[in-house]
C-alpha cells in the first residue's frame, strides 16, 4: 500500500534530520514511484529536515559534523528527486553567481541556497568556497549576471563582501547585479552598511528575496 504524501513528506524529513541516509533513499523512491511532485518533496521534505537540523545547530544541540552527515543525507535524497523536478526554458533562465568568501570554507548554507534557487528555475554559478573576491566580479562580468550570493560564518572574513560591491563599481557593473548576502555572523544592519540590495537568514528566504528583488515570478 502505497504511503500518503504527507507520511513520505515526513520521513523524508526526519531522514534528512536523524542523517538516515538509507531512509532517505528508500522514501525518496517510493515518493517518486507514487507520482507525488518532486519540487514539494524537496521543499516540504529535505529542505524541511535541512531547515531544522540548522535549527538544532544554532542552539547548539547539533554540531558541524552532525550538520555534514545531514547534508550528505538530504543530497542522497536530491540526486533521486532533481532529476524529476518540470523542465524550465534555458533560454529564460537568469543567472546567478554564489560562492563563500575569501579566507571561509564553510559551504553547507552556501550549497543549499544553489540548490534551492536552481529548484527555482535560476542557473546558477557556483564558484565554490574561499572564494578570492575578484572573482565574484570576474565571473559575473563573463556571465552576465543578474545577481551575486556571498556566504561567510566567519566575522574574520565578513568584510570581504563590502569589498565585492566596491570591486563590481569600480568593474562599472554594479548598477546591474544585485548582491544578495548571507550567513551566520551577517545581519539586514550590516548588509545595508556595506551597501548590499539584501539579505536573508536562510536559503528559503534568500530565494523569495532574489526573485523580488529581480521581479520574477
Amino acid at each position: 500500500m502505497t504511503m500518503s504524501k504527507e507520511e513520505l513528506l515526513k520521513r523524508l524529513s526526519y531522514g534528512v534530520l536523524e542523517m538516515e541516509e538509507e531512509e532517505v533513499i528508500e522514501a525518496a523512491k517510493e515518493y517518486i514511484e507514487a507520482g507525488y511532485p518532486a519540487f514539494d518533496g524537496i521543499m516540504e521534505g529535505l529542505v524541511d529536515g535541512m531547515n531544522r537540523a540548522s535549527q538544532l545547530y544554532e542552539e547548539e544541540e547539533y554540531f558541524v559534523t552532525d550538520v555534514l552527515l545531514c547534508s550528505d543525507a538530504m543530497y542522497e535524497g536530491l540526486e533521486i528527486l532533481t532529476p524529476h523536478l518540470p523542465a524550465t526554458d534555458e533560454k529564460k533562465k537568469v543567472k546567478g553567481i554564489i560562492g563563500v568568501v575569501e579566507g571561509d570554507t564553510h559551504d553547507i548554507g552556501k550549497n543549499l541556497v544553489k540548490i534551492l534557487l536552481e529548484t527555482a528555475g535560476f542557473e546558477m554559478i557556483d564558484l565554490g568556497r574561499d572564494v578570492p573576491l575578484q572573482n565574484f566580479v570576474d565571473k559575473a562580468k563573463e556571465m552576465k549576471a543578474s545577481f551575486v550570493c556571498l556566504s561567510t560564518l566567519m566575522t574574520t572574513t565578513m568584510g570581504g563582501m563590502g569589498t565585492v560591491i566596491e570591486l563590481l563599481k569600480e568593474a562599472g557593473i554594479r548598477e546591474e547585479v544585485k548582491v544578495v548576502v548571507g550567513g551566520g555572523p551577517i545581519s539586514k544592519k550590516f548588509a545595508d552598511t556595506i551597501g548590499a540590495d539584501g539579505y536573508s537568514q536562510n536559503a528559503v528566504e534568500a530565494v523569495k528575496l532574489v526573485k523580488r528583488l529581480l521581479q520574477v515570478a
